[in-house]
């Protein structure tokens, strides 16, 4: 397993939150997704035999909110 924090934009509320959590559950291969509206970020641990981090950026991306990789 491996683990990533993504930076995402656009999160106003807890519902938001809940949003985008849920989408990074959807994706094949991700164990967990703490998402934080406080530090605009989501920590995910994900198998990267069935997803990569590109991937997890598109679903968030895909749901309206802008997300990124941390730069490095």
């Amino acid at each position: 397993m491996k683990t990533v924090t993504l930076d995402v934009q656009g999160m106003t509320c807890g519902g938001c939150v809940s949003s985008v959590q849920k989408m990074l559950a959807s994706v094949p291969g991700v164990q967990q997704a703490e998402v934080s509206l406080e530090n605009h970020s989501a920590v995910v641990t994900y198998d990267e035999a069935r997803t990569r981090p590109d991937a997890l950026v598109e679903a968030v991306e895909d749901g309206g909110f802008d997300a990124s990789l941390p730069a490095g």
